[in-house]
């Protein structure tokens, strides 16, 4: 046992000298979160669903995205699309763990992302790279209203084990998600080739029925056999701590987004 030296002086924390995995501890650091960009609205632009369909689906949309620009700070989220099925196919059939999938999911939605950051470019959208989010993304909205990022997060081979099979269960939803968390964002919306959230795939069961608005929790004990967004994101809804809820909006549907910017109730909200 060592003794301190005269005059020596403590920092006090309520953590020093704490387990940081004791449970009536982390009970305990629940408490007010600040939300760092409360103006700012995530805007997710899917792989496949929008970005697979070329410019007959995409520049309709980037420019309701330009028109929106004086009036709203937006963080452009892209997936991945085919290619990502692609190379997943094969990375199952060599059998690289989910952790390297998710690695090689990642280039496709980056590959995405740039092309989206370069067709906003002379409105003031950049790409920013995962690390830069952090550091630039504020300056950016200052000066442009808008940024471009990779929406599957950096988990890379640290990406989570899924529960069922080796596919990577955290996508583009999941990042864009995360995004809006995180920077308390005034907005989620997932933009998707369906008009929201159905009791059934509309695509397959002409009986499908929306679902205007239902609770993360409600949903995740429904069980339904398909979903247009990740279920990881139900689960971090359950969770959220400042982005309590998401929209899942038809991207193809010209003027949904701007609806969805001015609060009106267009597809589907989630709610924590």
């Amino acid at each position: 046992m060592t003794l301190d030296p005269p005059g020596a002086r403590h920092v006090s924390s309520r953590l020093m000298r704490e387990s940081l995995v004791d449970k009536n501890l982390l009970a305990r650091t629940e408490s007010q979160v600040s939300a760092i960009l409360p103006d700012a609205n995530v805007i997710q632009i899917g792989g496949r669903s929008i970005m697979d369909r070329g410019r007959s689906a995409l520049l309709p949309l980037l420019d309701e995205i330009v028109a929106n620009q004086p009036q709203h700070q937006m963080i452009i989220g892209v997936g991945a699309g085919v290619r990502s099925r692609h190379i997943l196919s094969i990375g199952l059939d060599l059998g690289l763990p989910t952790g390297a999938l998710a690695a090689l999911c990642a280039k496709d939605s980056a590959q995405n992302a740039y092309m989206v950051s370069c067709l906003l470019a002379k409105h003031g959208f950049v790409y920013l790279e995962a690390p830069f989010v952090v550091q630039l993304l504020p300056a950016m909205l200052a000066a442009a209203r808008g940024a471009v990022f990779n929406g599957i997060p950096p988990y890379s081979l640290w990406e989570h084990p899924p529960s069922v099979g080796k596919l990577p269960p955290n996508g583009s939803d999941a990042g864009s998600y995360l995004v809006g968390e995180v920077f308390g964002a005034r907005s989620i919306i997932l933009l998707k080739d369906v008009d929201g959230l159905y009791t059934a795939d509309p695509k397959t069961d002409s009986d499908a029925e929306l679902i205007p608005e239902i609770r993360a929790g409600e949903l995740i004990r429904r069980k339904l056999p398909t979903l247009p967004i990740e279920p990881s994101v139900l689960e971090l809804l359950t969770r959220a701590k400042l982005a309590r809820s998401i929209r899942i909006v038809n991207g193809l549907v010209p003027g949904n987004l701007s609806r969805a910017l001015a609060g009106e109730s267009v597809g589907t909200v989630i709610r924590e």
